[in-house]
């Protein structure tokens, strides 16, 4: 085995500058230089520079500063063209750069001095190596380390750990693509690779040697160092040739061998002996096994100091969510969120019966996995995982997996059935949550999970949220209702789609919005109960019950359009069947009766008319927000099209509502028209008399 000392000794008190590239403070026309135009591409370059750049030839103000990238010719044209008398910048991705390869950069480095990967000079980043930590630091440099090894994270992210069988012990070498420019920079050439592999077979006589190739080589027809041919003549090496995440080798290598992958770095982070055949930016400071002597500028430090200058100090990051200027434990964190996400379901998946209009949202919304769409069910493979929307039972092959879409419970601003684009989706792989007859995976959650204080805490943050915001499902009326005056208790009825699949998988004995309406009727003959129309029959997009027409006399008021939340401010009680208002009511303190059984109903916070058996938990109102709002959706962000945080969404959700939802498209005006002609019903509702026009204003019945 390889043994590595890791021992490490003060550097003093040498006083090199933290790591802020001085700029000539200059008038705000002042640009920094670029050499290349394809620089000015670069997403956010603005906010990594601090100050904004244009191409060179297009300038004709002053420039403070050049800058091109790293050892690539426009980078030696920023070090000719900066000469004495500028600044020059070289600019490189930073070593942890995004979730896919083709992704706008979440990390930038910004060189005054060389760059990192070239031995041959000094880098910023071996300066700021050398420094020494302040208690503060080291203490971060070692949260990074565990966060970077919790979250599984690389250089980049987009694909899944390695899930064969691994031999049981073996050692990794790691291939690059040739002519990389860290190669040469790295003191190395074609030969080093050979060395390493000659070292790790001949170090290891009892382990497999295990051979990564370079994601490239894969996806990008490059060429790598090792010969596929010439490795699979020998019995003890093996490959690795498929475009996997490399945590899991590293994880369970015995040591890990380089020229200057940053796989080497990584390995560090993990606490993996680590050979280098190069001079990576990680080697020479008494932590690797290096086969090269190290440059007279590089000394001792400990693994502290190296991490704590590659991902604090040295590189420049932006929230891809915001834009604006980030750190490490936020990138490191968002990226972990993205592939946890993206590998919760199989890596190919069936999708069974979505419209086009879907299609695209459902590819967003499964980002990790392939999505092939089928028509008909007989076309697909046994023992598949197959996508389906809400609780479409189609005839499957054996063994299949079912994955259940749909809406979640903060949506969009306009109604779904309007196409308006969601920000949330669930996806579900034991049942739906409507579906009372059998175990969801909402259901599971609330059954089993143990919520800890932070998630509690999280929750009642998110609501106060919400409720300082006035969101609900869809924010689609804007209408204000007045109370009537007295004292008597105003009760809220929504209404529902009768045909819709929560009023089958989810009611009892009442099952019509008029028979809800009696049962309210008679159980409250006092109240003032205000009945709302479920909003698709109001806009003509769903056809309303049989019965509809008849609900007048057992009501006092039938709303049309009001902004359900402060609707909700308003009354006293909801009584529902399974409508999601009853939870929007909960989060607003409003007591809730169900006829129905819906998922927020059995955990002690709703006075329930029917049970659900398997529902014995007592659950708290942040319990069950915990579960609804965080733990069971998913939420994909329509700025960026990446998964979301609940508090991410609910702050796209103000934004989009206080813009406006816009003018729909003319497909979605079409398809509005297509569904009201559909319904064979008429944008004018008559209801016992009363007539509403969709958007008007209440009617009351006294």
């Amino acid at each position: 085995m390889v043994m590595i000392s890791t021992h490490s000794v003060d550097r003093g008190s040498a006083d090199f500058r933290r790591h802020t590239t001085a700029v000539p403070q200059a008038d705000a026309s002042a640009r920094i230089a670029l050499t290349s135009g394809r620089l000015e591409r670069i997403p956010n370059l603005e906010e990594f520079l601090g100050q904004r750049a244009e191409f060179a030839s297009r300038i004709r103000s002053q420039h403070t500063a050049v800058a091109g990238w790293g050892a690539k010719p426009s980078g030696l044209r920023a070090r000719a063209m900066a000469g004495a008398n500028l600044p020059f910048m070289l600019l490189e991705d930073g070593f942890l750069r995004s979730v896919g390869r083709s992704d706008p950069p979440l990390s930038l480095v910004v060189d005054d001095l060389g760059i990192y990967y070239d031995a041959t000079g000094p880098s910023r980043l071996e300066k700021l190596i050398a420094e020494p930590l302040t208690e503060a630091e080291n203490l971060r440099a070692g949260k990074l380390m565990a966060l970077w090894r919790d979250g599984r994270v690389s250089k980049y992210n987009h694909a899944r750990d390695y899930d064969g069988a691994l031999p049981p012990r073996f050692v990794l070498v790691c291939d690059q693509t040739y002519g990389d420019a860290s190669v040469a920079g790295g003191l190395a050439d074609h030969e080093s690779f050979q060395r390493m592999l000659d070292a790790a077979l001949a170090e290891n006589p009892d382990c497999t040697v295990l051979v990564k190739t370079h994601p490239d080589i894969i996806t990008r027809n490059k060429r790598g160092y090792f010969e596929r041919a010439g490795l699979q003549r020998n019995p003890r090496a093996r490959i690795i040739a498929e475009a996997c995440h490399p945590v899991r080798l590293i994880e369970e290598a015995e040591a890990v061998y380089v020229v200057t992958s940053q796989i080497g770095f990584e390995a560090l982070i993990r606490g993996k002996p680590t050979r280098c055949f190069g001079m990576p930016f990680y080697a020479g400071w008494g932590l690797t096994c290096d086969e090269l002597p190290f440059p007279e500028r590089r000394g001792r430090a400990t693994l502290a100091q190296v991490v704590h200058a590659a991902l604090v100090s040295y590189p420049r990051y932006v929230d891809p969510e915001t834009g604006r200027r980030s750190d490490a434990e936020k990138a490191i964190t968002f990226i972990a969120r993205q592939r946890q996400m993206r590998e919760r379901f199989a890596p190919r998946v069936y999708a069974l019966g979505f419209s086009r209009w879907k299609r695209p949202i459902l590819k967003r919304f499964l980002s990790g996995s392939e999505v092939r769409f089928e028509r008909r069910a007989s076309r697909i493979p046994p023992n598949s995982t197959v996508v389906l929307w809400g609780s479409h039972v189609p005839q499957l092959p054996e063994g299949t997996r079912t994955i259940r879409i749909e809406d979640g419970f903060l949506r969009s601003v306009g109604l779904g059935a309007e196409l308006a684009q969601p920000l949330s989706w669930v996806c579900d792989d034991l049942g739906i949550y409507y579906d009372a007859s059998k175990p969801s995976r909402l259901e599971d959650i609330l059954a089993n999970v143990k919520f800890d204080a932070a998630t509690l805490e999280r929750a009642a943050s998110l609501r106060k949220r919400i409720l300082e915001a006035g969101l609900t499902k869809y924010n689609a009326d804007t209408a204000a209702w007045q109370r009537p005056r007295g004292t008597r208790r105003v009760i809220l009825v929504p209404g529902q789609v009768e045909t819709d699949a929560s009023i089958r998988y989810g009611t009892a004995a009442i099952q019509t919005n008029l028979d809800l309406l009696r049962a309210v009727r008679a159980a409250n003959p006092d109240s003032y109960i205000v009945y709302k129309p479920h909003p698709d029959i109001v806009a003509g997009l769903r056809k309303p019950g049989e019965t509809e027409n008849s609900v007048p006399p057992f009501c006092n008021e039938i709303v049309v359009a009001a902004d359900m939340a402060r609707l909700l401010d308003k009354v006293d009680e909801v009584h529902t069947l399974t409508s999601l208002t009853g939870f929007e009511a909960l989060m607003r303190d409003v007591p809730v009766t169900c006829y129905g059984r819906p998922f927020y109903a059995g955990w002690g916070l709703t006075r329930d008319m029917t049970v659900v058996p398997r529902r014995q938990r007592q659950l708290d109102l942040d319990a069950l927000l915990a579960a609804s709002l965080i733990l069971y959706p998913t939420y994909v962000s329509r700025s960026t099209g990446v998964f979301a945080t609940p508090e991410q969404a609910t702050a796209e959700l103000i934004g989009w509502r206080n813009r406006g939802p816009g003018k729909p498209s003319r497909w979605r005006q079409a398809w509005r028209a297509f569904l009201r002609l559909g319904q064979l019903f008429p944008s004018r509702h008559h209801m016992g008399g009363l007539t509403f026009m969709p958007r008007g204003n209440s009617h009351v019945r006294r």
